[in-house]
């Protein structure tokens, strides 16, 4: 009986090790499940895509959109304007940046003022489908962590999903990225640059104004609301219209990068980064690198491949609205501006925007036959005077 006594105890000992093991494990399963519903033990990276319309935005948004450590939306202030579409970008500025204050940290509760609460869902946010985290999981599970988020599908299979759902999905992610297009300075941001609670960094996208402008012809009708808007409801002709828009776009370009990097404030400092479009589209992979670098993500495989892929794609694609995201060779798309905008049309953008192109390293072409002549580079290298900043440190490891 005394060595089947031994024989006992020591079988106990071994299930109540075993036991433990599989409680460990449980626990750690049961974790991993429910970090879906809490915040990463991290500090968040708050990054704002600065940019305007038809600058490649859409792009450099997806760049971040599809990076799996990123909760993103693509201009959010577009609730702002098309609710209080009578008044002026100035008298809206401070609107559009307390709203970014709160959904920079997740608060979605101010989305009442601009919402109806009838039918509000994850699929109320404007062009809600470009954002891979809202079709990923908690909100859908057509886009499992870690994959290339498909907007078509997307659009068919997440529709609909609790709006409560999106404030869960937000606090999941190391890094909260908007996209926006409705300021046209940087002061209206200090506050947010200076805000303990937040450590926002600013990506100001910048394209060539000649490319832009022909953009903007193709989306003509889609721009009316923001171009009455940027110009403060003045009454001007349909011919000049888009020329006096894009002047206060040149305009602001030059105020935000002056403001960035002339004597800035100590809490700006570190914070801003220019990006050129067309840089981006001569070095896509480099130039990405360089931006997650500076806001703390690291370059995945899927990333790179999905960059190539959608830079310097196989074949023709057929674009179907203006903000469509599609594999598009990015050289050639940054050059169509040449070959297609009558030179009338290029002189006089080139009048408008002087100061910036000069700013913002852009040559002018003073011929229609300069102008087509593709083996003359417009884009002179490196940034402007006074640019510089410090890179930012990745968070710890942990969050997604």
């Amino acid at each position: 009986m005394r060595f089947c006594y031994r024989i006992n105890f020591k079988t106990l000992i071994f299930l109540m090790l075993l036991q433990g093991a599989a409680l460990l494990l449980f626990c750690n399963w049961y974790y991993q499940l429910g970090s879906a519903d809490s915040a990463p033990p991290d500090r968040k990276v708050h990054v704002l895509l600065l940019s305007s319309w038809r600058s490649g935005s859409s792009f450099m948004g997806q760049v971040f959109s599809q990076h799996p450590s990123v909760f993103y939306l693509m201009e959010p202030a577009w609730h702002v304007w098309s609710q209080i579409r009578k008044s002026g970008s100035r008298t809206l500025r401070m609107a559009v940046r307390d709203l970014m204050r709160s959904l920079y940290q997740c608060d979605f509760s101010v989305m009442d003022a601009y919402m109806s609460d009838k039918r509000k869902a994850s699929s109320s946010f404007f062009l809600w489908y470009q954002s891979r985290a809202l079709c990923s999981p908690p909100l859908c599970g057509f886009t499992p962590f870690g994959q290339i988020s498909n907007t078509d599908q997307c659009q068919k299979e997440c529709n609909g999903r609790p709006f409560e759902m999106v404030e869960k999905a937000c606090k999941i992610y190391s890094h909260v990225v908007f996209k926006e297009t409705r300021f046209f300075e940087l002061e209206s941001l200090h506050p947010l640059l200076k805000d303990p609670n937040l450590d926002l960094r600013i990506i100001h996208l910048i394209r060539d104004p000649r490319a832009v402008y022909r953009s903007r012809e193709q989306s003509a009708l889609d721009l009316k609301m923001d171009n009455a808007i940027v110009l403060e409801h003045k009454n001007v002709t349909a011919a000049e219209e888009n020329y006096e828009v894009m002047q206060e776009i040149c305009r602001s370009h030059i105020r935000i990068n002056q403001s960035a990097t002339q004597n800035p404030p100590p809490f700006l400092r570190g914070r801003y980064k220019l990006v050129r479009y067309e840089d981006v589209t001569r070095n896509p992979l480099q130039e990405v690198q360089d931006i997650y670098e500076f806001v703390g993500l690291e370059m995945t495989d899927e990333m790179a491949a999905w960059i190539n892929n959608m830079t310097r794609p196989k074949g023709k694609v057929k674009v179907q609205n203006a903000f469509q995201i599609n594999s598009r060779d990015a050289v050639q798309v940054s050059q169509a501006w040449r070959t297609t905008l009558p030179h009338n049309k290029v002189k006089r953008v080139q009048e408008v925007c002087k100061e910036a192109m000069s700013l913002l390293h852009y040559k002018t072409v003073d011929s229609e036959k300069e102008q087509k002549r593709l083996d003359i580079d417009l884009y002179r290298p490196g940034k402007p005077k006074g640019f510089a900043w410090a890179p930012a440190k990745p968070p710890d490891k942990g969050s997604k």
